[in-house]
């Protein structure tokens, strides 16, 4: 019985189009798993740890994610996120309601005999965030800030900010940034009326402690034992010969720390100014002008030349809090318009047009109406406000500005 042989070659039908498509899919899938394999080598070999279980589910996830692209290129989106040195800071500009006071003008045009707090308190519910609504960086509150008569402030209450124009004729186009000025001209207006502080900017007011003893002094006369304007005199201790221009002071008082009873500066009693004649230890001067006389024993300090306080009204940047240890007339309550020297300085945080509020010192009362003694501390009271215009390095000068009852020595100050 003859039997046909069969063929050892199978039978292959010939490819359909969907069989092709089946084909470059699995195709692309085994490119895909090929590079998504290298990825996750270097991945794993540059965080250190050579994990292929670590790489089979990073594997796992991407490439489900690529198959429900059936094959389509994947294209990794760019980060949006801030770099993480640069945090970005989202500022909310405040609104009238806020910050302005109701009766604040839409324009006001600056006048001679203004001043910044006063405009500020014209506009500002809280005339201390002056820097915030004109925009300003920390540098900008350190420099001057020049405004001058005729120039016009309009405030944008939608964008709760105040700008700079130059005339009434400005019609809301701002011709000049409301940063500050680079030239310093006369006429601008000061921050504080300027007659108020005057006498406080050019006088030594206190000399620290350790300036004391370093401080040039008068060790005899040439012909009398009470000096005034034009006689000579002689003075130790002077050591830089650049400087021959000085003021002559009496130590005053002793101004102690509140809190720690400690002798923090004395006061200076302005007596007058000299000229250094001829050099030398001990230096010969004359006495140009006296306010009052002058005896051996009395101290020089360098002349300081007169200031125009044109600086912002600004909280201070770091938190406050000191005692009032002086009020400079001597009086035992100061009020508004009047000078009191505070135990907070520059090494504090203090620079020329820092606010501060002023506040009754919470002291502590004997309780009897429950029928036996209790202690209780009272509550500190805000008294009114005060603009540093003088600072020293522990002591700062400021103005009262607006006072509700009477600051005496001892009430506290903070930032408003």
């Amino acid at each position: 019985m003859n039997s046909k042989k069969k063929s050892s070659t199978a039978f292959r039908p010939e490819p359909s189009i969907g069989d092709a498509s089946i084909m470059l899919v699995s195709q692309a899938k085994q490119h895909a798993i090929r590079s998504l394999r290298t990825a996750s080598v270097r991945f794993v070999t540059f965080v250190g740890t050579f994990s292929w279980g670590l790489a089979g589910a990073l594997q796992a996830v991407i490439l489900g994610g690529a198959m429900a692209q059936s094959g389509a290129a994947q294209t990794a989106a760019p980060s949006t996120s801030a770099p993480y040195d640069e945090p970005t800071t989202v500022r909310r500009s405040p609104t009238t309601s806020d910050v302005f006071v109701d009766s604040a003008p839409d324009r006001y045009t600056v006048v001679r005999g203004d001043s910044l707090w006063g405009i500020a308190g014209r506009f500002l519910k809280q005339p201390w965030r002056w820097p915030e609504i004109w925009q300003m960086n920390r540098e900008q509150i350190r420099n001057p800030h020049w405004i001058y008569p005729g120039q016009v402030i309009i405030l944008d209450r939608a964008m709760g900010t105040m700008r700079l124009g130059t005339g009434p004729e400005a019609n809301g186009t701002v011709k000049l940034s409301p940063q500050v000025r680079i030239e310093a001209g006369r006429d601008a207006i000061p921050s504080i009326p300027p007659e108020a502080i005057e006498p406080y900017l050019t006088q030594p007011l206190v000399v620290e402690s350790k300036n004391m003893l370093e401080a040039p002094r008068i060790v005899a006369a040439k012909e009398r034992v009470v000096l005034g304007a034009g006689d000579i005199a002689y003075v130790a201790g002077i050591t830089d010969p650049s400087i021959t221009v000085y003021q002559l002071f009496r130590p005053g008082r002793e101004l102690l720390d509140p809190d720690s009873g400690d002798v923090i500066a004395y006061q200076a009693d302005y007596l007058g100014t000299a000229r250094v004649t001829k050099p030398g230890n001990p230096a010969t001067i004359t006495i140009t002008s006296s306010k009052s006389e002058v005896n051996a024993g009395d101290r020089l300090v360098a002349a300081t030349k007169p200031v125009v306080i044109n600086y912002v009204p600004h909280s201070p940047a770091v938190p406050v809090k000191g005692r009032v240890i002086s009020i400079y007339s001597g009086v035992a309550y100061a009020g508004s318009s009047m000078v009191v020297a505070v135990n907070r300085g520059s090494a504090e945080g203090l620079d020329v047009g820092s606010i501060l509020a002023i506040k009754s010192f919470g002291r502590t009362i004997a309780d009897r109406t429950n029928g036996h003694k209790e202690e209780i501390t009272l509550p500190e009271e805000r008294k009114g406000l005060m603009f540093v215009f003088r600072v020293f390095n522990h002591i700062a000068y400021g103005l009262i500005t607006s006072t509700s009852d009477s600051v005496e020595v001892g009430d506290t100050v903070t930032q408003p």
